[in-house]
């Protein structure tokens, strides 16, 4: 069994920054792809960002590029969120996700879909403007 713990939200200014992080139980960390969501009030879930098992390739959605950047490191298993100059419109609930069987191309696919193996409990970002 995989468990995913999301931290790091909390309520933060127009420009500032914020890391979340994402830890992940298990031994078998480095098999998963890990992509990271979103969920606004009377939205849908999101994708946001993945990060391939490596953490050699990341794949981003469009309104968030050059403002947020995933990563990992597979000796803490954790997976991480920078965003920097949030905008009011980044405000939702973030969850962390993972996926494990597939080629990179394919999972990034279906992970825009939601397709998931596990996911976390999510942690609330509020940008105020």
């Amino acid at each position: 069994q995989v468990q995913l713990v999301e931290s790091g939200g909390g309520l933060v200014q127009a420009g500032d920054s914020l890391k979340l992080s994402c830890t992940v139980s298990g031994r078998t960390f480095s098999s998963y792809v890990i992509g990271w969501f979103r969920q606004a009030p009377g939205k849908e879930r999101e994708f946001v960002a993945a990060v391939s098992r490596s953490g050699g390739n990341t794949y981003y959605t469009d309104s968030v590029k050059g403002r947020f950047t995933i990563s990992r490191d597979n000796a803490k298993n954790t997976v991480y969120l920078q965003m920097n100059s949030l905008k009011p419109e980044d405000t939702a609930v973030y969850y962390c996700a993972a996926r494990r069987d597939g080629t990179w191309t394919y999972i990034v696919h279906i992970l825009k879909r939601g397709e998931c193996d596990y996911w976390g409990q999510g942690t609330q970002v509020t940008v105020s403007s």
